[in-house]
């Protein structure tokens, strides 16, 4: 079952940019890559780096601290399978912008 958590207006990215959105004890980054928004944990699955100020080329994020790259569509380490940083979908209704957040179950 997934949550929907309403992004408030002021935290969305401008086009072509960046921003990080705090939800719970998720820090996500939100990138607007011409005018579609990709949502994934801000922190590199290699050494938890924060991957909101990497350096964006297209739907390519870059983490700034081991270099590694992450496709924002698929959330995967480029040319890998393997190595992944969760993403999140996202649906807008109007100017709304929710996103989809997985709930975690207690085992």
């Amino acid at each position: 079952m997934s949550r929907r958590v309403a992004v408030p207006p002021g935290k969305l990215p401008p086009r072509n940019g960046r921003a990080l959105f705090e939800y719970q004890d998720k820090s996500l980054a939100l990138f607007d890559v011409e005018g579609v928004l990709y949502v994934i944990d801000d922190s590199c699955p290699h050494q938890g780096a924060s991957l909101c100020g990497g350096r964006l080329e297209g739907r390519i994020i870059q983490c700034c601290a081991h270099g590694l790259r992450f496709d924002l569509t698929s959330g995967y380490l480029l040319n890998s399978t393997v190595l992944k940083v969760a993403r999140y979908p996202v649906e807008r209704e109007g100017e709304a912008v929710f996103i989809l957040i997985e709930a975690e179950v207690a085992c």
